[in-house]
């Protein structure tokens, strides 16, 4: 952790909200580890950990805890915190309560670059290349559009994303119509799953965790300095536009990367950055690395309920997340017209 952070930064982070985020966190990752047809035990949870970190030969439960449920729980965890960041960052640069990586279409752009590899017949390995290249065609198109002699009013950027992503959306629903041998595949990943998780997919995604959300923490002061508004940020020496262009690729490769390995997973990025600033306040130093925790927790927790509140049926998780994200939506946007 930076050397400059702040003492009351320091205190935030270690305060009474976060000690019970962590202790949260850790409980809903041995729940999902130990619940499913086969319950395992914390004890043997750990158990297998060891075992698995150790190297030594799995059997019985151990498998199914380090081969299994283990690489499902880290897989999910990468992705809601992907997401988290990545909304809490998109609602900083546009001032906006109700962006998130769908509001900017940067979701649907990764969605149809997936979805295409899957209707192709492609290898997975090429998942993250052609999400990333649908994340950012996507931006740029949105940028294109809303950009207004020279700037990039927030407000037109926004309704140039929702354009954008509706477009792009029913791209992708045409490929699914089209491909009718691999429509359960692509229909399953437009509602988001972590059925497939396994160690490989957590290894690339955490690269796309770590550059991006290392970037828009590094920039999480000069956020804080943006709320302050455009002119004034100008006149503090803030390169607005560049800021503004830079979060948002960093956060379309977080997105790019959930995406590629989860699906389309909605409102973990809309949700997870209100609850957080309800509690720790809008600081963007703390806001970002709390989201991030918050974020994975929500939807290892989500993907719990789905391969459970149906049994032996397995809802995809991005059906839960809507479920729960929805009502909290329309909550904001009745806040905002009173």
């Amino acid at each position: 952790m930076s050397a400059a952070i702040t003492v009351s930064r320091r205190l935030a982070l270690i305060s009474l909200p976060t000690l019970l985020l962590l202790a949260a966190a850790l409980v809903t990752a041995l729940l999902a580890v130990g619940l499913g047809s086969v319950p395992i035990s914390p004890a043997e949870t750990l158990q297998a950990i060891r075992h698995g970190l150790s190297g030594a030969e799995l059997s019985g439960n151990d498998v199914i805890v380090w081969q299994l449920r283990l690489p499902r729980v880290a897989l999910g965890f990468l992705v809601g915190a992907a997401l988290a960041v990545s909304g809490g960052a998109f609602q900083a640069v546009f001032r906006n309560p109700l962006a998130d990586p769908y509001l900017m279409g940067v979701a649907s752009g990764a969605g149809l670059g997936a979805t295409l590899v899957i209707a192709l017949g492609l290898t997975t390995l090429w998942l993250p290349l052609f999400a990333l290249s649908g994340a950012l065609l996507s931006v740029f198109i949105a940028l294109a559009i809303a950009r207004e002699g020279g700037r990039l009013p927030p407000a037109r950027l926004i309704l140039a994303g929702v354009v954008v992503g509706s477009i792009l959306t029913a791209f992708t629903t045409y490929l699914l119509l089209q491909s009718e041998d691999r429509i359960r595949q692509v229909f399953a990943f437009t509602l988001g799953n972590l059925a497939f998780a396994g160690w490989p997919q957590v290894g690339r995604l955490l690269p796309y965790v770590l550059i991006g959300g290392g970037v828009l923490l590094l920039l999480s002061k000069a956020l804080n300095t943006l709320q302050l508004g455009d002119l004034t940020a100008r006149s503090l020496g803030l390169p607005v536009e560049r800021l503004r262009l830079l979060v948002i690729i960093a956060a379309s490769l977080c997105t790019a990367g959930a995406v590629s390995y989860a699906g389309i997973i909605g409102f973990v990025g809309l949700v997870t950055p209100h609850l957080v600033r309800r509690l720790w306040g809008a600081d963007y130093r703390v806001l970002l690395p709390v989201s991030a925790v918050a974020g994975g927790t929500l939807l290892v927790l989500s993907d719990l309920l789905a391969r459970t509140l149906t049994r032996p049926a397995e809802l995809p998780v991005g059906v839960v997340t809507t479920l729960l994200g929805g009502p909290f939506f329309l909550y904001l946007l009745r806040r905002q017209k009173t």
